[in-house]
């Protein structure tokens, strides 16, 4: 069988006296996409941020986390991400008093050379947009300005948090669209709450609860039991479809 490009074994969080992240276990295929789900506040945000070294620094983070066969917590984010752990958070982090191409220049890699020839081809907004401040962006094109940064360099693993989140339809489908491209060459490891989104892109899931992994196994297989969509993330067939219209904002926000 492939190795997993991904381990994670026995995390634990601490923030703030809460432990939010209890004995976490899961694997992440070397190829496709791998959601993680869960109820709001049951610790998707705080998994991905432990992963890529961003858990604040009074947190306490024990436990073991592989990419490949390099051991990935007892190392900087800088580094993680120079060896190809490309991380897109929640709340987009783009520089909002620097342009697009500024943003974009500020992710390039010494040595490397840039791939913004495959950026322009999934967003050509941001080449047309190259001159535009960041911040007078809509949602939407700050979504894509943040996946795009990710993207001009070469990556072992992606880690996308919630990408669609309150976004418009159209924009919702062209966000799905790039990371279903995206994911022929790189595995993803992806937070979303649409499950339109997840149907159409997740092979894998793992979903959490109060802290611990509750259950994991084919994504597509999950969707389709009521009762156990229900139970796992409080939503059923109904339900489901609802949350499912493209477009449709998240519930609410994991608050870790």
């Amino acid at each position: 069988m492939t190795e997993p490009i991904l381990n994670v074994e026995d995390l634990s969080v601490r923030i703030s006296g809460l432990h939010i992240l209890q004995g976490v276990s899961f694997t992440v295929a070397p190829t496709g996409v791998t959601v993680l789900l869960g109820r709001n506040g049951v610790g998707k945000t705080t998994t991905l941020r432990a992963i890529v070294g961003l858990t604040p620094p009074a947190g306490e983070v024990r436990g073991t986390v592989r990419m490949g066969a390099q051991s990935l917590l007892a190392r900087p984010t800088h580094r993680l991400v120079r060896g190809g752990l490309g991380y897109v958070p929640e709340d987009r982090c783009v520089f909002a008093g620097l342009t697009v191409a500024e943003n974009l220049r500020l992710a390039e890699r010494r040595g490397v050379s840039p791939a913004y020839d495959k950026v322009f081809a999934l967003f050509p907004e941001l080449d047309r947009r190259g001159r535009q401040r960041a911040g007078s962006l809509s949602g939407g094109q700050q979504q894509m300005l943040a996946i795009g940064r990710v993207l001009l360099n070469d990556n072992r693993l992606l880690l996308v948090d919630e990408p669609t989140k309150g976004l418009a339809p159209k924009v919702v489908t062209e966000v799905a669209e790039v990371l279903e491209r995206v994911a022929e060459s790189v595995p993803v490891l992806l937070v979303e709450q649409n499950l339109a989104v997840v149907r159409r892109l997740a092979r894998d899931a793992v979903v959490l609860a109060a802290g611990k992994v509750a259950w994991t196994g084919d994504a597509q297989e999950l969707l389709l039991e009521t009762a156990l969509t229900r139970s796992l993330l409080g939503v059923g067939s109904g339900e489901s479809q609802h949350l499912a219209e493209p477009g449709r904002a998240a519930p609410g926000k994991d608050q870790h």
